[in-house]
Parts: structure tokens; sequence; C-alpha cells
């Protein structure tokens, strides 16, 4: 599917500003849909929306179907009565670093009340029906996670492969009925939190849409070992006899890191998910388009060959490559959710002509990174060899903010010779015409003003921010995910420029007729995977 001709911008909404440690999806959310507006930007990239495990990281989720309730508005609650005016006493302020943990703490007490207040009929707001059909609509994943996630607090934060009761472990339906009946008190919480950012993505997302701005959402390939996903469905994962993973997913020595990256998750059993028709992976992607209008699918490449590591491995180093599902995964999904797939494929890392020929074949765009694009051998990343039907990025929340990134500040450079860097730098000097002093926006204007379909900065660099503003450093795991907007930033970023550009290299979004406004409206309903709660079919834009 060829995206349209527009501008991007990533921000994840733990990034917004706001007064209770975290961005949410409140008023800063709907301020940066505002300034979107104004800049002519018409897709807000997000991160994975799912709830995080310990590592906080969004692509290491819960469960691949259930939202966040750290980016719930408590603001939004007490406009609803379900909690009281002086409810945000004592939250976690408006730092530009999340504390996870202060922040977990402080919505875990806020969202029971918000519970308790719902339950005694305090709100202003008549949505006691709307929680039950929100149940029923959701049910065939809701039940599951509600329960893992109860389950999960109930054993002390133990990873599911380590509870103590093996019948539950092994989601036998016995194990199921006796924990649904044990822990149905916290059952109840953990839906009733899921209605909650359901209820307000939804309200975000129709807000958005009547300003033109459309949501670039992304699914990691691999689900999160310790997540509902895999307790649920263990016979769609490589897994030993006791829940482990048999082979873990990585990736090998790259351009991020000389070890390779190790990412834990469990592999996927394809001839299974094949047998089943993908019907999981449909599931997957129909919930996520219920959530926004496009998807990026996080590394790609693993649908031709993955890169496997044998348990025990400490890091990716001794891994093969095995030949993954390719073109019969795509027919299916094709076959589910038609020709035109609404997916960007994130095609970075080592990629082979049979990588290229998936993507090709599915008419699927492909992912353009500046910061790569000055380096030795790099010509494909250089806006002169790019194809329209491909994304281009200044760089991604894996990368070194634009500032860093010229400066070398450590980051993803740090591994590299002065001489390297150094030739790189003049090189972007003078493939743009200009001496680095305003290299962010210099970058920002050759992404916006190359043939690709559509173009994505960094909200970092609209404000040249250092590389402590980075989002992610992938292969470490603590102290990632947590950069903030402060208010001043946001008031005081500039989208009189950003619009100049973007009308500059025509990337104004164009204007929705009422059928695909109407069709936005309908998908707020509750209902899975372009289904009205009532059952009728709507079409997801």
């Amino acid at each position: 599917m060829a995206f349209p001709r527009l501008a991007g911008m990533i921000l994840h909404p733990s990034s917004l500003p706001g007064g209770q440690g975290i961005g949410d999806l409140g008023a800063a959310a709907y301020a940066f849909v505002d300034f979107l507006e104004k800049a002519g930007i018409g897709v807000w990239q997000v991160l994975p929306l799912g709830p995080t495990g310990g590592s906080n990281s969004p692509y290491q989720s819960l469960s691949s179907f259930a939202g966040n309730p750290l980016l719930v508005s408590p603001e939004r609650l007490m406009e609803e009565r379900l909690l009281g005016p002086d409810a945000c006493d004592g939250a976690p302020g408006n730092a530009d670093q999340v504390d996870f943990a202060a922040v977990a703490a402080f919505k875990d007490r806020l969202l029971d009340t918000a519970l308790e207040n719902f339950d005694a009929g305090r709100s202003s707001v008549q949505f006691a029906g709307d929680f039950d059909l929100f149940v029923e609509a959701e049910k065939a994943w809701l039940d599951d996670y509600a329960l893992f996630a109860a389950a999960r607090n109930f054993f002390n934060g133990m990873a599911w492969y380590e509870w103590e009761d093996i019948d539950l472990r092994l989601h036998r339906p016995g194990a199921l009925r006796e924990y649904g009946k044990l822990l149905a008190r916290d059952v109840r919480r953990e839906k009733f939190r899921q209605h909650l950012f359901f209820r307000q993505w939804r309200e975000l997302r129709k807000y958005a849409g009547e300003r033109r701005v459309k949501f670039l959402g992304d699914v990691p390939i691999y689900c999160a070992h310790d997540s509902a996903d895999v307790w649920a469905a263990p016979e769609f994962f490589q897994l030993d006899g006791d829940g482990r993973a048999a082979f873990m997913a990585g990736v090998p020595p790259d351009y991020f890191s000389v070890s390779g990256q190790l990412w834990g998750n469990p592999l996927y059993d394809w001839r299974a998910l094949e047998a089943d028709g993908f019907a999981w992976w449909l599931k997957r992607i129909r919930a996520a388009l219920s959530l926004v209008d496009m998807l990026r699918i996080d590394h790609f490449r693993g649908f031709e060959a993955y890169w496997a590591v044998p348990k025990g491995e400490t890091t990716a180093i001794n891994g093969k490559w095995i030949r993954g599902p390719g073109q019969k995964f795509f027919d299916a999904l094709k076959r589910g959710l038609g020709e035109d797939l609404p997916i960007l494929a994130e095609d970075l890392g080592v990629i082979t002509p049979g990588v290229n020929r998936l993507r090709l074949d599915n008419g699927l765009p492909g992912m353009k990174v500046l910061h790569f694009a000055f380096g030795e051998g790099a010509e494909a990343y250089l806006p002169h060899s790019y194809e329209r039907n491909c994304v281009c990025y200044v760089a991604t929340h894996d990368n070194d903010t634009t500032r860093g990134w010229y400066d070398a500040e450590g980051g993803d450079y740090a591994h590299l010779s002065r001489e390297v860097i150094d030739l790189e730098r003049d090189r972007a000097r003078r493939y743009l015409g200009r001496d680095g002093s305003s290299m962010p926006w210099d970058l920002m204007r050759l992404a916006l003003g190359s043939v690709a379909d559509t173009a994505v900065l960094l909200m970092q660099d609209v404000l040249n921010l250092p590389n402590s503003a980075r989002m992610n450093r992938p292969g470490l795991g603590a102290g990632q995910w947590r950069w903030r907007l402060t208010d001043e930033q946001l008031a005081e970023a500039s989208w009189t420029g950003l619009r100049d550009l973007v009308d500059l290299y025509g990337r104004q979004p164009v204007k929705p007729d009422r059928g695909a406004v109407e069709d936005v409206e309908a998908a707020a309903e509750f209902g899975e995977g372009g289904t009205k709660a009532d059952g009728s079919e709507i079409a997801v834009p």
C-alpha cells in the first residue's frame, strides 16, 4: 500500500508533558494534536501501546491486545467524576524523565479509586452499559489478559512460567475457572482499566481524525515471553517443557551493537501458525488497526528469515538464520484484511535480496533513515536513491537525536574511530551544502523535500535537543523509555517553521470526506477488529 505524501512526527504518549509523572491521554495529548494540525503534520507515530513489564519497554509488552493503564488520564477521570478534585495531590512531578515505579504506584491507587466510584454510581457519565459492551466485545483477548494480569499480581510479579500452580501455568481449563473465581475482583479491576484506556484512546483518535491527523502504530514482530499472548497460546511458540524459550529472538552484530542484540523473546512455531491459517496473527493485526490508521511492523525481515539463539546464550553472537513463513504469511493477511495492507515494513539491519523481494511483492513501503545515509556504502539511504513508496526518517526512537548524532556524543558512534566519524560528518555537510550549524533542521528539510511518500521527524530534533533526550539505546536494559517533553518545550516548539517546510514540499494532509470521518467515529464504538458493538461491520480507515 502506498502511503500518502505526508509529514509525520514520532512521540510516544508517555513522553508528553503533564503533572502526574508520565505523559497520558489527557490535555497534553490534545494539545499535541493541535500542534501537529497547526504544523501541517498529518501523522502522529506512536510506539506500541500495550502495558509494559519490568523493563518498561513498549516492545516487551504484557499483551499485544491490551492498552497501557499508565497512559490513562486522571484529569479526564475527574471530568467524569470517577475521581475527586484532590485525587492528584501528591502525584509524581512533571520531570523530564519518567519514574516508572513512582508512577505505577500512584496510578494503581487512582485507578482503584476510580473503580470504587464507578461501582458506587458516582460518575457523572452513564457508561456502565459501555463497560459491559466492552467486556463482551473484547472477551476474545480480554478474559485471558485480565486473569493473566491478576494472577501475575497474586504471584508477586513472577513471570507466568515461574508460577507455583503448574495447572495455571499450563493454562488448563480447570485452573482457569478456579483462579477466575479466586481472583474475580482483581480480574474485574483489570477489565475496568482496559475499558478506561480504550475509551480515552478512541476519544483522542476521533479528535485527531477531525483535525486530519492519522496515527501510525507499531507492532513488534515478537511477543514478550512473560505475556498473556504466550501464556494463553503456547502452541504457537517455541517453548520447552517448562515453558521457557527453547530458542530466543535477536539480531546478529550490527550498526547498534558489536555483540548483536539478544531480545530473549520466544520464537514462533511458524508451522503451527500456518496450520491454523495464521488466525492468531490476523486477530493481532485487526486489533491493532482498530486503534490506529497504519502500522509499522518492527523487524519485518523476520518474516523472511529470523535469527535463532539457543537457550542459555548470553549474547546474540551464536545464533543462526532460519527461514520464516515468507509469502504464505502475507497471502493470509491479504485474504483476511484486503489486498492493500496499511503496513510499513521496518526493513533496517541485515537486509537480503529475499527480504526486499518480500516487501516489494506485497507493495509495502520500507524505511530510509538519514542518520544511516552518510557512511561508507550507505547510498541506499540517500534521497537521490529513493523510490516514492517508502518512508523517510531523519532518525527513529532507537537513534541518537540529530544534535547528538552530529556532535558524536557517544551513543551510536561510541565504537567508531574519530576518523570515520569525521568522514561521515564531512559527507553530510557536502551533501546538504551546509556548514552543520543547524543540522537537525537541515536533515528535516532533506527528509520533507525527498520523494518519499511520508517523511517522519523526531520531536527532539524540532527542539534541537542533545542525546540526554534520547528515547532508547538498543541493547541496554535499564534507564530507557523515560524521556519526556516539558510544558515549556511544547509551548516553545516552532510549528511555524515546520508548517513552512510542509507547505513548501507539498505534504499537507488532505481533508477527509464525510464517509471517512463516519468510519472513524464508528471505530470508536467498542468492538473487535472492525465491528461495532452490535456486531455490524464498519470500515476501519
